[in-house]
Order: C-alpha cells, then sequence, then structure tokens
C-alpha cells in the first residue's frame, strides 16, 4: 500500500499513463498549466512539485487562456496526447469554464483540475465560495456539468480509484472524446489514504477503433451504388483517426470529389487529386455547387454544424445521406444512414464493399475547383488600393510558410478567408477552431500549438497565428507565456478597427453599423478613434514586433520573423469592407416586424432562405 495524500495520489497516477504514437510510448499526460490560488496552492501544488521533471507545469497569465493552450495541444496531437489544466476555487475556476465549452464542442480531450469548497462546511463561507441558499452542495463548478463530458468531486480520498479512470476513458472514447472536469475540495485534498500500488502501474492507453456494424455496412454500400453525381465532406474524424490516406485512396478509386468541413480542412491539401474545396458558409464556390447537385452524400467524421450544411440549404431535399461517425449522435442527424463507427476502419470497409463499383464525378468537381482557384487568385492578387484585404495578408502569409507549419485561427473575420484562401501544403497544418468560434484561443492554442511540435508524431514546425484586432484585445496575455517559456511562435494582428464581419453580418441584414467598428461605438472621437499601437504592446511583454503598412513590408517582416529567437508579432491594417465571395446561406434571426425598410427586405430574404431548409426528421 501507498500512503500519500488524496492530492499526490491523483499526481502520480498522472504520471502513470502512458500511450503509443508511432510505435513510441510517450506520457498520456504531457504536462500541466496551473495557476495557483488557496484551492490548490497548499496541496495539489506541493504533489505537483515533487514531480515537476517528469509532469511538467507551466504558469499560465488566464485560466481560460491555459486551458484554451491544452486544447490548441490536444489538436496538434490529433487527441493522442492530454494537457491538464488547474485552477483554484471561484473565479478561477470560472474562467475556465468558456474553455470546456471549446472542448467540448470540437470533440477534444482536456482534464480540468479546480479547487473546492470544505466538505466539512466548518469555514464556510470560504474566499470565493459562492453560495446557495437553498442547496449548500452547490459550488461554482457546478457550472462545469454544462459542458464537459465527464464530471466528479471527490469527497473521499479512495473516489480517486473508480473515477481517474473513467475520466480518462471519456477523454479518448473517439464517440464521446471531449473535456473531463475533477472538483477537489480543499479538506479532501489533504486526507492521507492507503492506496494500493497496482492502481500505480504504469497503464498504456489506446483510442478504440470500433468497427461497422455489418448490416448498415452493407445497406450504405448499396445506397452509394445508386448515385450518379455523389459527395464526400470529410470531418474532423477523418484526421482524428488518421484515415487522409485511405480517403485520399478511396475517392480516387472511386471517382468522388471530397469537400472539407473546417474542422476537416488539412486532412488533405490544397492540391490533392481529390480535394475539391471547402464546404458551406465560409467554403468555396466548387463545394457549394457540388452540394447543391449531389444525390448521395457520404459524411464522413462530421457532425454536419450549419456552417457546413448552410443551415441546411446547401443540399437537394430528395439528397440522402450516409453517416459515418464513431458517434452514435452524430450518425443519425438528418435522415442519414447511420454507421457507427471509426472514420478509418469503416472507410476501409465500405471500400471492400463496393467490389469494383465506380462514378465518373470526380472530373466534376476539380474543374469546378479550378474556376474557384481563379476566383481565390483574382481577390488574393495585390493591388493599388492604400489599405490590403483579408485575402492578400492571407495569401502572403501562406506563401511564407513551410509546409510544415501550423496555421492557427478562431473567431471573427480571418476564419473565412483562411478556410477558402489558405492553401494547405501538408496535411493536419490547419488549425481553425470554429466549432465554438471562441474569442481568445488563437494566441493560447499557440503556446499550445508549439509546446506539441515536440516528440513522436511532431511536425517541428512553427505555429503561425492570425488573427484580428478584437480578438487580441480579448486575449493576448500568452504572448508573455510563450517569451518566458520558450515557446516561440508568429503571430500577426490584422488590424480592421473592430468587430469588422459582425458589423457585415448586421449591416447585410439591415441594421446601420452599431456598436462593432470602433467608428461606431459609443467613444469621444468617432472620426479618429484610437487605434492600439499592437507592435509596441508585444513588444512589453518581450515579444519582438513589427508594425507594417504594405504586402511587400509583410514579406520582409515575416522572413525576419522566421530568423528570430522568440515569439514574433507583426501588425498590419486591414480593408473592413472586402470579404471572398463563396458563401453558402446562413439562418439567423431577423426581425419579423420593423420601421426599417431595409430590416423588412432583409426578413423577406430570410424567409426565401428557410424555405430551402431540408426538414431535420
Amino acid at each position: 500500500m501507498a500512503r500519500l495524500t488524496m492530492a499526490q495520489a491523483l499526481v502520480r497516477w498522472l504520471c502513470a499513463q502512458m500511450t503509443e504514437i508511432e510505435g513510441q510510448r510517450v506520457p498520456l499526460f504531457a504536462g500541466v498549466f496551473g495557476i495557483f490560488g488557496h484551492g490548490n496552492v497548499t496541496c495539489l501544488s506541493e504533489a505537483l512539485e515533487a514531480v515537476q521533471d517528469q509532469l511538467p507545469t507551466w504558469r499560465g497569465q488566464n485560466e481560460q487562456s491555459m486551458a484554451l493552450a491544452a486544447i490548441g495541444f490536444a489538436k496538434a496531437k490529433r487527441r493522442r496526447q492530454i494537457m491538464v489544466a488547474t485552477s483554484s476555487i471561484g473565479p478561477g475556476a470560472l474562467n475556465m469554464v468558456t474553455a470546456a465549452g471549446t472542448a467540448h464542442a470540437n470533440r477534444l480531450p482536456l482534464l480540468l483540475i479546480a479547487g473546492d469548497t470544505f466538505t466539512n462546511r466548518l469555514p464556510d463561507p470560504v474566499l470565493q465560495q459562492v453560495e446557495h441558499y437553498n442547496d449548500p452542495t452547490i459550488t461554482v463548478n457546478d457550472a462545469f456539468k454544462a459542458v464537459t463530458r465527464y464530471w466528479d468531486r471527490i469527497t473521499h480520498p479512495a473516489q480517486l480509484l473508480q473515477s481517474l479512470p473513467q475520466a480518462v476513458g471519456a477523454m479518448l472514447d473517439p464517440a464521446d472524446c471531449g473535456p473531463a472536469f475533477i472538483a477537489l475540495p480543499q479538506d479532501i485534498q489533504e486526507i492521507a489514504f492507503d492506496y494500493p500500488e497496482a492502481f500505480f502501474e504504469p497503464r498504456v492507453w489506446r483510442i478504440p477503433r470500433p468497427r461497422p456494424d455489418r448490416d448498415a455496412l452493407a445497406e450504405a454500400a448499396a445506397l452509394l451504388k445508386t448515385a450518379k453525381k455523389p459527395l464526400i465532406i470529410s470531418g474532423g474524424g477523418v484526421r482524428y483517426s488518421g484515415a487522409e490516406e485511405a480517403l485520399r485512396a478511396f475517392a480516387v478509386k472511386r471517382g468522388i470529389p471530397v469537400v472539407e468541413t473546417i474542422a476537416g480542412k488539412g486532412g488533405l491539401t490544397h492540391d490533392d487529386a481529390a480535394h475539391c474545396g471547402p464546404i458551406g458558409i465560409i467554403g468555396s464556390t466548387s463545394a457549394n455547387a457540388l452540394a447543391e447537385e449531389a444525390d448521395v452524400i457520404l459524411a464522413l467524421g462530421t457532425r454536419l454544424q450549419d456552417f457546413t450544411t448552410g443551415s441546411w440549404t446547401a443540399f437537394a431535399q430528395d439528397a440522402r445521406f450516409i453517416a459515418i461517425n464513431a458517434a452514435r449522435f452524430d450518425a443519425l442527424k438528418h435522415r442519414a444512414l447511420p454507421v457507427v463507427c471509426d472514420a478509418l476502419e469503416g472507410l476501409t470497409e465500405l471500400d471492400a464493399a463496393l467490389g469494383d463499383w465506380r462514378v465518373e464525378h470526380l472530373a466534376r468537381g476539380k474543374a469546378l475547383f479550378a474556376e474557384w482557384n481563379a476566383l481565390l487568385d483574382s481577390h488574393q492578387a495585390p493591388t493599388n488600393a492604400p489599405v490590403p484585404t483579408y485575402a492578400q495578408v492571407v495569401n502572403v502569409v501562406n506563401a511564407f510558410a513551410a509546409p510544415n507549419d501550423t496555421l492557427i485561427a478562431a473567431a471573427g473575420g480571418i476564419p473565412g478567408e483562411v478556410a477558402k484562401g489558405w492553401r494547405v501544403k501538408s496535411p493536419n497544418t490547419f488549425d481553425l477552431e470554429f466549432g465554438f468560434s471562441c474569442m481568445g484561443y488563437e494566441i493560447a492554442a499557440g503556446w499550445g500549438c508549439a509546446m506539441a511540435q515536440e516528440g513522436p508524431g511532431s511536425l517541428g514546425g512553427t505555429p503561425i497565428v492570425m488573427l484580428g484586432d478584437g480578438t487580441y484585445m480579448m486575449m493576448n496575455s500568452d504572448i508573455y507565456s510563450t517569451v518566458l517559456s520558450g515557446h516561440k511562435m508568429i503571430v500577426v494582428v490584422c488590424d480592421n478597427g473592430g468587430y469588422a464581419v459582425i458589423s457585415r453580418l448586421q449591416q447585410f441584414k439591415g441594421v446601420p453599423g452599431f456598436n462593432n467598428l470602433l467608428q461606431d461605438c459609443r467613444i469621444t472621437d468617432k472620426a479618429n478613434p484610437l487605434h492600439v499601437d499592437f507592435a509596441a504592446h508585444a513588444a512589453s511583454m518581450g515579444a519582438l514586433s513589427r508594425k507594417v503598412e504594405s504586402l511587400a513590408d509583410l514579406a520582409e517582416a515575416l522572413d525576419w520573423a522566421r530568423g528570430n529567437d522568440r515569439t514574433t508579432v507583426i501588425a498590419i491594417t486591414t480593408d473592413a469592407y472586402s470579404w471572398v465571395p463563396g458563401d453558402a446561406d446562413w439562418d439567423v434571426g431577423v426581425p419579423e416586424v420593423s420601421n426599417r425598410e431595409s430590416v423588412q427586405k432583409a426578413r423577406e430574404a430570410q424567409i426565401a432562405i428557410r424555405a430551402k431548409q431540408r426538414i431535420g426528421v
């Protein structure tokens, strides 16, 4: 038996968990992001300090950004390794709720550990405790129940024996993958307990690959054989199952074009023989045209978010769906024929079931994709305009990026421009967090991604973070974290004077510009709103930085950044009104009654969009 405090036992168990990546055994938990307070500093930090050479602890600047960094790490590792984020009780814990939602929406593993109040309640109310008059068992940590796949509060040291394996099982389950949360009451962390030594024996965890039901597979093969204009939608599940090569071979062999979701983008390279562009609201004209004419759609590893389906307006009413997905919940969406299994296993067995069947539809997809590339070229080409567009900036950064560099973006106007305009050079070098569209993800995720560029399966490149001025203002402190820890990234800040893309939506739906662009906000000088000097701000945190005005200066600054020994931030003013076309429809709320003629017209247009929607039964 090993007599340990609950906190010591938890940490020792984390250290004993292993996984395999490309045949090499590595720790399942690669490290801990921690901000210590009274809820986790006296016991949990004591345990972590003792193993810091085995399980490194990194100090963040904000609890939310620490957990977002852990998500960026998990994405870069394709869910095969996990980071931990720990906070004290109260506001520190609640700061991580947004990150938990991000991991939950994106189906990504993340272990969250927060301090909690005393189970004996003798000191109540303690510092940072939120009291509920009718239920003293509730603490702020109950808020995590809505955004986690596994939740527990350890009220006795022995509970770790059952809880920890279940938490890992949930985080590694391809169908139920998501964040796990464990609350550690302060008085329970300190208690010693005799744990069996067997609990700490090294264990190697492997992500299961469920195979498809034979009858469901046969039905899927029969349906696909009826297709004249089939389409494959490749989602994030393709990347996480390692099915990229199998998908490429399947699509070329069967003559089916492949389009990608936001999470799936990067599974294939831009110039791959089967690739025909990104689909949906921030997609390409090629993919959306293929979706409109498709009679059978093979949805592979995608949860069919509204940005993929154009709020379910992108497909014909009589189109049939086959959904290969590890999650039953996703496989059953929108009258799909569900094939519940791992993407790689399902695709492999579907290929075998199809015999020599083939269609000649890929050529149609590549022709449409060529037209899309020409349109993209026209929008990305330099002009004599005094202010560059997002599309032009994306093109310059894309041309600079090495094949093993990873592009990271999340919210605002950048996602649409990189989803459409970033031409992926190597598989799995594109991270666009648009499952939750979490503003503030970008820089934090860049830190996590930089950490992931080590060990088996790593690409070894430099994270390139692209974000707007609004997102930079929301969360930028991990620039400082990367300088302290020595994890380099390159950050490109596009300053278009506020929340430009949401202002675009606002005005497109008939509302005058209001409270989004700085010039439309309640400020003292609307004619000359103050613009932050992002380069100077980043320099104050120890980063190297430059402010540039032209595309040529941007290219030169990027070359300079490549040779720098630390995180480098480049700020450039960009146009707030120019966007690459190609979008599908989107269902949003528009006032049913308004005195504005512009809103009335937008309402009529929205009704027309809803008339095109497939009924999700």
